[in-house]
């Protein structure tokens, strides 16, 4: 395939990307506003003790098979139809255990009410795991239009289902049905935006095959999992849930943001990087580029956000979520470098180093559960520190790699990244301090945002970032086409 023949390919899988995961994030704004307006944070507390499990189970029947599938040249039905029932079985194998372990959950983190609202929670694992397969076919063809439509129809759904039920005093009943609901929706619905199906000629042949390459997806997965998640899980069990749900809510809006970047750069990395394998320097151009563009929106995003924390909590979701201030500012600060940790994952995958992407995430828990614990006495907010710590310095463990593997020098990779950092520092903090004396917290947040905007875009002009004048040029052509 030639460069131009892929620089369209990758451009428009970064828009519906982009298109995608802004929508997504949008959405989820809107429904977790009225949610968090009409819910509790014990309500949170207890639905975010349960999200580890339901993650964990759900990466065992994915088990890395999408990855192995995009690895793939041109995957055959019978591969696809392997991995549908090999899911389907994890899936199924996974509630039953869950559902008898109910009762020691709800016994390890002191709340008896867990018991049934796991058991239905769970009841999300039986939809995903017929989902799998079809995402993984999305995936693989960078479908990524028709990924975005169904996203967000699912989400506006299950969203108003969250609200109408939260509103008639349904409590945590309500963000139990919306995920639930969704899970259902995006699974089912992916059938019929594909035209594969699946068939009862069951041959289990090319799981055995890429599992000497997927388990290691598998068991990343599942350590990046219980990273994501290890903090709820220790506070579920030392704090009350109101604490758990405090932390729950920082959490969710700091994740919100830095997904729109990453889930924007995964839908397309993977493959594009895997498309140029053959030719070592031009994916290390590739993968720069995409480096570029990461740091191009990571940073004035969650350092933005941190800068505003306070208003964009107080005005959204009211006062009663105060204590989540402190935390979403701290989180956020590792937010920003989150999506890298994609982009070097999909490196190391697309030439084949599961081995080395499982291992290096593997340290990275045992080194972020080993500090945090270290803090525990110090209470939360020094947990968290703590845990933003390890995520940034980590990032130099995965360039050691990567440049092992590719050449990638550390030098090259702080000069396409270190000026939008900087940049975008320097705009918060002069935004910061010029609007401080602004007391009314409606147009604090709106002075602040509008402020960093024009800023940051102002100084990428003047800089002449190649990055923004690209952006604008594909969006210039696209409103053309229109």
């Amino acid at each position: 395939m030639g460069q131009e023949t892929l620089k369209d390919k990758t451009a428009k899988g970064l828009f519906w990307g982009a298109l995608n995961n802004g929508t997504m994030q949008l959405l989820n704004i809107v429904i977790g506003v009225f949610l968090a307006r009409l819910l509790s944070p014990d309500d949170y507390g207890l639905v975010g003790m349960l999200a580890v499990f339901t993650a964990v189970a759900g990466a065992l029947q994915e088990s890395g098979f999408t990855s192995a599938l995009a690895n793939m040249e041109r995957p055959s039905d019978n591969d696809y139809n392997a991995v549908f029932w090999f899911s389907t079985l994890v899936g199924w194998v996974s509630y039953i255990v869950l559902f008898f372990s109910a009762p020691l959950i709800a016994g390890f983190f002191h709340h008896a009410e867990l018991i049934d609202l796991s058991r239905f929670i769970f009841v999300s694992l039986l939809f995903s795991s017929i989902g799998t397969t079809p995402a993984a076919y999305l995936f693989k063809n960078m479908m990524v239009r028709e990924t975005t439509l169904l996203r967000v129809s699912s989400l506006t759904i299950s969203g108003i289902v969250g609200i109408v039920l939260a509103f008639r005093g349904y409590a945590y009943w309500s963000l139990a049905w919306q995920q639930v609901l969704y899970i259902m929706l995006t699974s089912l619905g992916r059938f019929f935006i594909i035209p594969w199906r699946p068939s009862f000629h069951i041959d289990f042949t090319p799981v055995r095959t890429m599992f000497s390459f997927s388990y290691k997806i598998l068991i990343t997965t599942v350590v990046n999992t219980l990273s994501q998640n290890i903090l709820t899980f220790i506070f579920g069990r030392l704090y009350p849930a109101k604490a758990v749900g405090n932390f729950s809510q920082a959490f969710k809006w700091d994740t919100m943001a830095s997904t729109f970047v990453s889930g924007t750069i995964a839908q397309v990395a993977q493959p594009v990087l895997v498309e140029v394998n053959d030719d070592k320097e031009r994916q290390t151009n590739v993968f720069r580029k995409m480096l570029r563009f990461t740091a191009f929106l990571a940073f004035p995003a969650m350092f933005g956000l941190s800068m505003v924390s306070r208003e964009f909590i107080v005005l959204l979701i009211s006062d009663k979520w105060t204590d989540s201030i402190p935390l979403l500012r701290i989180l956020c600060v590792s937010g920003a470098f989150l999506p890298f940790y994609t982009m070097y994952q999909n490196l190391i995958i697309s030439r084949g180093k599961s081995a080395v992407y499982m291992w290096c995430t593997i340290a990275l828990i045992v080194a972020q559960t080993a500090f945090v614990v270290a803090c525990y006495r110090e209470g939360i907010v020094l947990m968290v520190s703590a845990y933003t710590a390890i995520t940034i310095l980590w990032l130099f463990v995965w360039q050691y790699f990567a440049g092992k593997e590719t050449g990638l020098r550390l030098r090259d990779v702080l000069k396409d990244i270190c000026p939008y950092l900087f940049a975008s520092a320097a705009v918060m903090f002069l935004t910061y301090f010029s609007t401080d004396f602004i007391e009314n917290l409606l147009l604090l947040l709106v002075a602040r945002v509008a402020l960093a905007t024009t800023l940051y875009f102002t100084i990428m002009k003047l800089a002449g970032s190649k990055i923004l004048v690209e952006c604008m040029n594909y969006l210039h052509r696209k409103g053309k086409r229109k």
